[in-house]
């Protein structure tokens, strides 16, 4: 099959051109702490500064497939959660030219991915509670993206694509708790959880924790698919 070539005529030669990036807000979980995948920038402007992972969008793909791509490349991973957050056009936001960013944000698993990759790529997994300063507006863009995952999480169970296929309850609220920045009464968060019945319990223990140990459950996905097209409110803290 011929490829679509994508060198059409182009109407618009007249007008000024302007570069379209993507910028990548990656979190993971890990160890009980939220994370941010950072790397020190390697072109100028501000080269040698710490910012987000992203690309200029070539002119054969979507802005999506050009997030996607940035991920893949540096941490080995496809098909996990990714979401648009929105899109930065401020006139003077960088620069280095006139650029638009579209920004995305993915959750992934951070022991899944592939750490010699990240490495390789001179990438960092920091605490997102001490973040360095970042380059041009990535401070903006990591403040918008965790405000839209604390509301996600109220409405979605964000530990599918953050904690291990099987965890138990005491880390799933560490994960909450590190979303949120703030402490979880566990008698609450457990009877919550336990309501939505989207948890199947397995005949396994963790035994890190403690000589008695925490059961083990995994996530009951065709469940959870009926709860979200319905929306469910997972909301911990009264409002």
């Amino acid at each position: 099959m011929t490829k679509p070539t994508h060198h059409h005529k182009d109407y618009y030669a007249p007008e000024e051109k302007l570069y379209v990036a993507t910028d990548n807000i990656i979190f993971g979980f890990d160890e009980g702490v939220l994370k941010l995948l950072l790397f020190k920038r390697r072109v100028e402007p501000f080269k040698g500064t710490m910012s987000l992972i992203g690309s200029f969008v070539h002119p054969d793909e979507s802005a999506p497939n050009a997030a996607k791509r940035v991920l893949r490349e540096i941490t080995g991973l496809d098909d996990i959660f990714m979401e648009e957050l929105k899109s930065y056009s401020a006139v003077e936001r960088d620069p280095g030219a006139r650029c638009i960013s579209i920004a995305f944000y993915a959750l992934i698993r951070i022991e899944e991915s592939n750490k010699a990759l990240v490495e390789k790529h001179g990438a960092i997994w920091h605490e997102v509670n001490s973040l360095p300063d970042l380059v041009l507006d990535h401070g903006q863009m990591v403040t918008d993206a965790l405000g839209r995952l604390r509301e996600k999480a109220q409405f979605y169970p964000i530990g599918v694509e953050l904690l291990p296929k099987k965890f138990t309850i005491p880390q799933l609220q560490k994960l909450y708790e590190a979303i949120y920045q703030r402490d979880i009464d566990t008698r609450n968060f457990r009877k919550k959880l336990l309501s939505l019945n989207l948890l199947i319990p397995l005949d396994e223990k963790d035994m890190s924790g403690s000589k008695k140990g925490a059961y083990l459950y995994k996530f009951n996905y065709s469940k959870y698919k009926k709860l979200e097209t319905k929306g469910f409110n997972f909301s911990l803290f009264k409002t």
